[in-house]
């Protein structure tokens, strides 16, 4: 693994040369070809998008081990039992090996690309220096798409490290020489960042813009900076920002739970934030995909031939199962997991759950299989695609699946959660946001809604999301409940130590956080 210094004095010719690998179509698609600065003729304007595809490219090129680490540490998700991967199982029980490979594979794929997408701003704002004024919006607005994707990498990085470095030109030494910023200042100059991108961005949902159907929006830019706040703990700050996406009346949650995270529920207009990937629709040939995988139960019976099982590294929580079974949750219970019949023993195994709602089983509604497997009991549903969604002549697990990050759902119990901890919000009360993530999951409405009713329903709607649950409990100091199943937590356990190959490298100031 390289350190971060060798990762970000990545040359800007080697940067252009990564970025203008890519052309698009409406599924942000990829075509290979090389440039290098000699073959830049910033005269020709039209090719001005090729620089915020390549950005946006960058940013849905994901490890596959990225997102399990953001994720693992919450009460909603095990670590399968990892033979060959022993520090990710201990990460979960809150036992941390700084010299583990996952910790700074996370840490250097995200600066690199947050020098990635840096550079494409800085290659846009070379375009529109040659072109006519008529043309200078649309660079604004491709620049502004970029700080967007800078302000999402930030910000995973300030969660799982608190003081990180804050890169905010192609020049990454800049900003290392200025030293690590604190986790509030990482989240102010995000907030910041997109109150200057928000202007300059399409006033529309996503799946509205014909450019880059699927791209950001002012409403990408507002949700994130309603979740820096919210890291803040200024809650009016995010029942401000959440107002402004609430009374645009663009957003609505998808009516299907279930199909939100299928085929189906791509480019809904729940979705403030996606990962587009694509197999081009065809059967063989080239494709760009997430590596799921790792989400995907080990053995299974698909009910479409050939399609391919996972590797069992991430596991919904008995926890979380049980605390879904009490609420009397099935749409959202059943999205979310995937069960084994030896799971399903062992929830039994307890005697307030030994008779169990006849919907429960290891066969999912789609008529995939869930067999037994060694590493875990559950598997995450949301990170599932039915096998008879799969195009034929694809076979990889969940392939082609898109990558919700940001969705309409979360932004109603964010602004919730503000109004109980004393915001004053427009467009909807408390009660009414819980109540229309509550109604389509099946629920009877509630009132006088608390701040804990609140995050006790981000629980059930967001499990396995991001870590978004992980992240609630440390921002609200509800740290006993990640003390769970034989896990013991305390506050110095909340962030991870930096791995060691940057301390190496950095002034980070020391080997741990």
């Amino acid at each position: 693994m390289k350190n971060l210094k060798n990762v970000l004095s990545i040359s800007v010719l080697a940067l252009m040369v990564m970025l203008f690998l890519f052309a698009c179509d409406s599924k942000l698609e990829t075509n290979e070809g090389q440039l290098n600065t000699g073959d830049v003729d910033y005269t020709n304007t039209s090719d001005m998008i090729l620089p915020l595809v390549g950005a946006y490219q960058s940013w849905a090129t994901r490890g596959w081990e990225e997102s399990l680490l953001l994720s693992v540490r919450g009460d909603d998700v095990n670590a399968g039992g990892l033979g060959d991967q022993q520090p990710f199982a201990d990460t979960d029980m809150f036992t941390y090996d700084k010299d583990y490979w996952m910790y700074n594979s996370l840490w250097n794929i995200h600066y690199s690309d947050i020098i990635s997408v840096n550079n494409a701003l800085d290659l846009i704002q070379q375009y529109k220096e040659f072109a006519d004024e008529s043309e200078h919006a649309r660079a604004d607005q491709y620049m502004a798409e970029t700080k967007v994707f800078r302000a999402w990498l930030h910000f995973n990085l300030a969660r799982v490290w608190g003081d990180i470095f804050i890169i905010n030109t192609a020049i990454p030494d800049e900003g290392i020489d200025e030293g690590v910023k604190t986790k509030a200042e990482v989240m102010q100059f995000i907030s910041d960042l997109m109150d200057e991108a928000i202007p300059y961005l399409p006033d529309m949902r996503p799946n509205e813009r014909t450019d880059l159907p699927g791209g950001v929006t002012k409403y990408t830019a507002l949700a994130l900076k309603a979740m820096a706040q919210l890291e803040l703990k200024n809650y009016q700050g995010v029942a401000d920002a959440t107002s402004a996406i609430i009374n645009s009346n663009k957003f609505s949650l998808y009516p299907d739970y279930y199909e939100l995270f299928k085929t189906d529920g791509e480019l809904s207009n729940e979705n403030l934030l996606e990962m587009q990937y694509s197999d081009y629709n065809t059967g063989t040939g080239d494709s760009f995909y997430h590596l799921y995988a790792p989400y995907g139960p080990q053995g299974w019976t698909p009910a479409r031939e050939n399609a391919q099982s996972g590797w069992g590294f991430y596991e919904p929580s008995l926890k979380f199962i049980k605390f879904m079974l009490d609420r009397g949750e099935m749409v959202r219970l059943q999205t979310s997991v995937l069960f084994t019949d030896r799971g399903i023993t062992e929830i039994q195994s307890d005697p307030n759950y030994a008779t169990l709602p006849a919907w429960i089983s290891n066969t999912t509604p789609d008529g995939d299989v869930i067999n037994d497997y060694a590493r875990a009991l559950f598997a995450s549903g949301k990170h599932y695609l039915p096998s008879n969604q799969i195009i034929a002549g694809r076979n990889n697990y969940s392939a082609g699946k898109n990558f919700i990050c940001i969705r309409y759902a979360e932004i109603l119990l964010m602004h919730a959660e503000a109004l109980t901890r004393g915001a004053s919000g427009s467009g909807l009360t408390a009660d009414q946001a819980v109540n229309m993530v509550r109604d389509r999951a099946g629920l009877l409405p509630i009132s006088g809604v608390t701040t804990a009713q609140v995050l006790d329903e981000k629980f059930a709607e967001l499990g396995m999301e991001w870590g978004i649950r992980y992240y609630d409990m440390i921002r609200s100091e509800n740290y006993s409940e990640l003390s769970y199943d034989g896990r013991t937590f305390s506050p110095d356990k909340a962030l991870l130590p930096y791995p060691q190959a940057q301390v190496d490298a950095l002034p980070l100031g020391g080997d741990t956080n």
